[in-house]
């Protein structure tokens, strides 16, 4: 049952399995370990950015596409829940028609993209990606009629989603069961399935296919198999998913805006995770994206602490200023990528292998 559920697709590592597995319980039980709004949030913003960077890992990782469309993708499913919910009402029939037609516009677009565009090689079909990402989000900010503007929508969601619902008149393990914890546990689920999905995607025959064409696509299509297809295939799969990622973001926030979803920085972000957790490991998303999350979040505090502790040192304290957290950020990553040049979960997978 097991190895139906995730593909045949073991950890290959003690210590992997053991992080994946805490990961896991971590973030099915924040809502009773870590009370509190901030750390519920930064843990509903993981299991968003979970279902991004591995359907990203998809076009990069297992198929070789660098492509700087994706949080167009991400955008689109944000502004699906988004405009439906504003226009039709909080109701379960909006989310649903909102999804539904994010879906089908991000179908046709990665089509006409994939079509159009994965002839042409590596930095020209990067190129192009980047010029359609940065129309879009230059025509969200514009459309302010239909999508808010520079301002965004802020929203309603259904009754069973809105913090005022209580589903029990009694805490449980001394948490109030409200809507905004029903939110967070449906986007749990999601995150699992799409995940275990993606980890069905890559360990089959179409999966195998996607990185021979990465390996060398001369070669795959000397062997008979059309690498226009494929390719294309792979980048509206990945598009697929990350509109349901955007999905969950919106559903998550009651809001979305030009800057919540298509800006360029996440783009930037989900490349920086996509390296730290391991290219072409599904299982890489999930780490990179926790620990990334997590650093951005928590640094500044921690580093407020060991300034507040070093006050009687006055260059060291001016150094762990929490104003320089970009800085320490940075030199995390640069570490990271020296210490871990295939990622954190391919570092752990290559240590196992040589033991």
């Amino acid at each position: 049952m097991l190895n139906r559920l995730i593909s045949n697709d073991f950890p290959r590592s003690r210590v992997l399995a053991v992080l994946l597995v805490g990961l896991l319980l971590a973030l099915a039980l924040t809502p009773f370990i870590f009370p509190g709004v901030k750390p519920l949030s930064v843990a509903a913003k993981v299991l968003v950015f979970v279902v991004l960077v591995a359907s990203f890992d998809l076009l990069l990782g297992y198929t070789g596409i660098v492509s700087f469309a994706h949080t167009m993708f991400f955008g689109i499913g944000a502004y699906g829940i988004a405009i439906a919910t504003t226009n039709l009402g909080p109701t379960w029939a909006a989310l649903g028609l909102g999804l539904a037609g994010a879906l089908a516009l991000s179908l046709l677009l990665s089509l006409a993209v994939g079509l159009f565009s994965l002839r042409v090689r590596a930095i020209f079909f990067a190129m192009i990606t980047l010029a359609v990402a940065s129309a879009f989000q230059t025509l969200a900010s514009q459309l302010s009629d239909f999508t808010g503007g520079e301002d965004g929508l802020s929203f309603k969601l259904p009754d069973w989603l809105s913090p005022n619902f209580e589903l029990f008149d009694e805490p449980v393990l001394g948490v109030t069961i409200d809507g905004h914890i029903i939110c967070y546990y449906l986007l749990f689920v999601l995150a699992l399935g799409l995940l275990l999905a993606l980890l069905r995607i890559v360990n089959s025959p179409f999966g195998r296919v996607l990185q021979a064409i990465r390996e060398n696509e001369f070669r795959a299509e000397a062997i008979g198999y059309r690498v226009v297809v494929y390719r294309t295939l792979s980048s509206v799969l990945s598009a697929l998913f990350a509109t349901v990622a955007g999905a969950m973001l919106a559903l998550w926030l009651r809001y979305n805006g030009p800057d919540t979803s298509l800006s360029f920085e996440i783009m930037m972000d989900v490349l920086l995770i996509v390296v730290i957790g391991g290219m072409g490991t599904i299982y890489g998303a999930a780490i990179g994206a926790a620990l990334f999350l997590v650093a951005q979040s928590y640094l500044q505090d921690l580093l407020r602490l060991a300034s507040d502790a070093t006050a009687s040192v006055p260059v060291l304290s001016a150094l762990l200023s929490p104003d320089r957290w970009l800085l320490w950020l940075g030199l995390l990553f640069v570490l990271s990528v020296y210490y871990f040049p295939t990622g954190v979960v391919g570092r752990l997978r290559a240590g196992r292998a040589k033991a």
